[in-house]
């Protein structure tokens, strides 16, 4: 299992190559504030790398969640549009937002590792 990240905040938890979860960064949620509404992707879905598949919203603003890869939404999280706030409480846990099954899994490769993620959030 590995975590990757995105320069638009999503992170990717990489269980095995038939499935990949999706959901937003701790930086992301910090930007956002509190969050009150999710609007997740229908399962079935196909998105191409870079597509958005689904808007958050906080007392804030409201943003984009882009596809971190191309593939077919699998599974959402209904406990998320249900509470909301768990993308506030637990971002890279119980806050995920929808499982892909990749259709180019090297794809997955120009994602950024922790490393990588920290060294884009200095220049932020």
């Amino acid at each position: 299992m590995s975590i990757k990240f995105t320069a638009d905040h999503e992170w990717i938890n990489i269980a095995d190559a038939a499935s990949v979860v999706v959901g937003i960064t701790v930086h992301a949620q910090d930007a956002l504030g509190d969050v009150v509404f999710v609007d997740l992707p229908a399962v079935g879905s196909q998105f191409a790398k870079g597509d958005v598949a689904g808007v958050v919203e906080s007392v804030k603003a409201a943003a984009d969640v882009y596809a971190p890869i191309s593939g077919e939404i699998l599974e959402v999280n209904e406990a998320l549009r249900d509470d909301p706030s768990l993308a506030n409480s637990d971002p890279l846990g119980a806050g995920w937002f929808f499982k892909v099954k990749p259709s180019a899994p090297a794809e997955l490769d120009e994602l950024l590792d922790s490393t990588g993620y920290d060294a884009l959030l200095k220049t932020l």
